[in-house]
């Protein structure tokens, strides 16, 4: 066969809802407060764990790891996202796109282990309450944390450079909000199978993997909590557990879709409204759900606001 010559891409054109310039500007000014609020909220909820002793709990600490997660998180894309929508299109370097990949498959695996640890502390202070304080001491939470850490880095590094060891020439233009694998697999002019085979190995060992942590751990809450006599009692324990029970549900239900499928096919408009979603509106909710449907929180809150007012 002979050999077709193709220019390398030395950058990429990102071009999500572009095709409607005139929803442009009105989605920037959206996204713009999504990002605002996703700042302030999760910063707010940092500054109140670290002000309220009430809240010096291993819950709460690694709910602290979320929120500056969540910061991190969503500030790889939203930017990037609004530079889209204001200029109808915008350029992305080589290197650039390498770094944002590698810094969102960085934050968002340790968003799924801190997710995953949360739930191993509910399941500790549910079915296991006297032993809650031996169990999860501060070497400990230490000792998850890092590790989280540490297997982000690892699942980044092995997916950036798997991905990126790969060729891309002629087209350029990724109809995607940033510098994701299944939009990049669609630009490479060599196979592409082994990089492929890394979506999966990477699925398994960060969702399924996490979510087997967090389902175990509440079928055994769900037991300890259908054990206890009173309903008000079965009613206040469950509550301690639905403000995570609703992230969960919320941030790895829409991780399920993007990569937990075949990714074959041009992007569609629900690939990129759901990538939004995690992405962009998740990071902003979570502090909502962790402050609305949490009486402790909202109670520091009220001391807080209090100090406030008397200062």
């Amino acid at each position: 066969m002979a050999k077709v010559n193709l220019t390398l891409v030395t950058e990429f054109l990102l071009i999500a809802f572009t095709e409607h310039p005139e929803r442009g500007l009105p989605l920037f000014h959206l996204f713009l407060f999504i990002y605002l609020f996703t700042l302030l909220g999760n910063s707010g909820m940092i500054i109140l764990i670290r002000m309220d002793r009430q809240l010096h709990t291993p819950m709460y600490f690694l709910l602290s790891h979320l929120s500056f997660m969540d910061i991190c998180y969503s500030s790889v894309t939203v930017p990037q996202t609004m530079a889209v929508l204001l200029e109808h299109g915008a350029a992305i370097a080589y290197g650039r796109c390498e770094a944002q990949f590698f810094l969102f498959t960085f934050f968002g695996s340790i968003d799924c282990y801190l997710l995953a640890l949360m739930a191993y502390d509910r399941y500790v202070a549910v079915c296991q309450p006297l032993l809650y304080a031996t169990i999860m001491t501060q070497k400990a939470l230490l000792s998850f944390v890092a590790g989280a850490y540490v297997a982000g880095l690892l699942s980044a590094l092995v997916r950036t450079i798997s991905a990126f060891s790969l060729s891309f020439c002629g087209n350029n233009e990724i109809d995607f909000i940033f510098c994701d694998l299944p939009p990049l697999l669609k630009l490479t002019c060599e196979e592409s199978y082994t990089q492929e085979l890394v979506i999966i190995v990477f699925a398994i060992f960060v969702i399924p993997a996490c979510m087997v942590v967090i389902v175990v751990s509440y079928l055994f809450i769900i037991v300890a909590i259908l054990r206890i006599p009173s309903a008000g009692s079965r009613a206040k324990t469950f509550s301690t557990c639905a403000s995570h029970l609703t992230a969960v549900l919320l941030f790895f239900g829409t991780l399920i879709f993007m990569y937990l499928r075949d990714n074959s096919g041009q992007a569609s408009e629900k690939d990129r409204v759901v990538s939004v979603f995690y992405t962009t509106v998740i990071p902003m909710l979570n502090p909502l759900i962790y402050s609305l449907r949490n009486k402790e929180v909202k109670e520091a809150l009220k001391k807080v606001l209090n100090r406030v007012k008397t200062s």
